[in-house]
């Protein structure tokens, strides 16, 4: 379950005993093929898969934690649950404050409408005034940087200025918590740059950070706190080098068990 709590120490979000199931059925939104796949793997009795299992842990104030962990390992699972988007099968989450979360690379963008409409739009959404929302538009189109096509329809637009839109959209409405997945990746350098500065700013203004990425750089060079995920379990926390180490040995632990045996081989002079 979720929940609104209210304390005098630093904690914004407490998850315990998180757990998300999901069904494996078929489903509208689901494959033959890819249903039978996934029925032949986890056998055919269990028609079900915990994506999250027994998680457990708090964010505070001020803190930038990173998330990461192979593919398939739960983490984007972790922050649709954080976002109250899903619903644990088990445990609970609960958060304080207010939730800005950019999870994919068009949150709540309608293609048939500008950039601009866009941006009044997912301040209706984050259920945000609409003359506040008017307010900001100009710092959010400065922020986002694509010229006149915050008058052209989303459906113009890249990838990288859909990120470019919804990143700026997602840190103009002054979170008390900033969840972000995978969104800085297709960007370019400069807008990175900016972007990181942008989170650096609302870490220093006591707020809260929950990044996933695959890029280790971020992790080391802007979070102060990491978790690794395996298997929708969390296996390692604390510092950033620490636990960014632990992934990378773990991975290529993985990568040599992944290749075939002849390869292993010494070569025969």
């Amino acid at each position: 379950m979720t929940g609104i709590a209210d304390g005098p120490d630093d904690w914004v979000i407490d998850v315990q005993d998180l757990g998300v199931q999901y069904d494996l059925r078929l489903t509208r939104k689901t494959t033959l093929r890819g249903s039978f796949a996934r029925l032949l793997h986890h056998g055919q009795g269990d028609r079900t898969f915990w994506a999250l299992r027994d998680v457990a842990f708090r964010l505070v104030r001020g803190e930038s934690l990173a998330v990461i962990g192979p593919n398939g390992a739960g983490k984007s699972t972790l922050l649709l649950a954080l976002a109250g988007i899903i619903r644990p099968s088990q445990g609970r989450v609960t958060v304080r404050g207010d939730v800005s979360a950019l999870l994919t690379l068009g949150p709540g963008f309608d293609d048939e409408l500008s950039g601009r409409d866009n941006i009044l739009l997912a301040g209706a959404f984050m259920g945000l005034d609409h003359g506040e929302m008017k307010d900001r538009i100009d710092e959010i189109i400065a922020f986002a940087d694509i010229g006149q096509f915050i008058d052209a329809p989303i459906k113009t637009y890249s990838a990288g200025m859909k990120t470019r839109l919804g990143f700026s959209i997602a840190t103009a409405v002054d979170p008390d918590i900033l969840l972000l997945d995978e969104v800085l990746a297709s960007g370019d350098e400069a807008f990175r740059v900016k972007s990181k500065a942008r989170i650096l700013e609302i870490v220093r203004a006591a707020k809260a950070v929950v990044l996933v990425t695959h890029d280790m750089n971020w992790v080391r060079e802007f979070c102060n706190r990491a978790i690794l995920l395996e298997g929708g379990h969390v296996v390692a926390e604390g510092e950033p080098i620490e636990i960014v180490g632990i992934h990378q040995a773990h991975s290529e632990r993985v990568s040599v068990q992944k290749q075939p045996e002849a390869s292993r081989l010494p070569a025969v002079t």
